[in-house]
């Protein structure tokens, strides 16, 4: 039965990918986002890894998604093609190659199974969650701090874009 969820999962999830990308309509590409990460989020389930759930629902559908369809509203992009760019059959060949070549790769590799370094009582005893924090802020605490100034530099940039210029001193003299 997993294995039944699990390519049902992964079908959406890559169908919901290429469909992100082919939609003209700003809107449907959210929408569509929406689904991928979802079924991402269900992926994890299967793993048995609840807090990447949790964070995958959370983060990325909660809060990233929210700020796309934001800066999209800021952005009050109009388009008249409605469905897919006039190229796709274009690129569903070499899309459909390139897919293919990515499987064999992911079959043929020699990591398929590598396991993490946190012993396994560890884990068992105080949590997985436990376990991803203890990681996160001793091995990678560098990258961690790296992203939250990525992020505080797109919230500036978010807020610079989004502030209306007002007129000139000489501009309101004329009204």
């Amino acid at each position: 039965m997993t294995g039944l969820f699990f390519v049902y999962f992964a079908l959406i999830s890559i169908a919901a990918g290429v469909m992100t990308v082919a939609l003209r309509h700003p809107v449907h590409c959210a929408l569509s986002l929406l689904v991928l990460l979802l079924h991402v989020s269900g992926l994890f389930i299967l793993l048995n890894a609840e807090f990447l759930w949790a964070v995958q629902v959370i983060v990325y559908v909660g809060a990233i998604l929210v700020l796309y369809l934001f800066v999209l509203m800021l952005l009050n992009l109009k388009t008249d093609e409605r469905y897919f760019h006039p190229s796709a059959p274009y690129i569903l060949g070499p899309a459909v190659l390139g897919a293919g070549y990515v499987l064999y790769l992911l079959l043929r590799s020699p990591f398929s199974g590598a396991k993490g370094d946190a012993p396994t009582t560890a884990v068992l005893q105080d949590g997985d969650t436990y376990a991803v924090g203890i990681k996160m802020f001793s091995d990678h605490l560098l990258q961690f701090e790296i992203v939250g100034i990525f992020l505080l530099g797109a919230i500036i940039g978010a807020i610079v874009l989004a502030k209306a210029p007002k007129p000139l001193e000489r501009d309101r003299e004329r009204l």
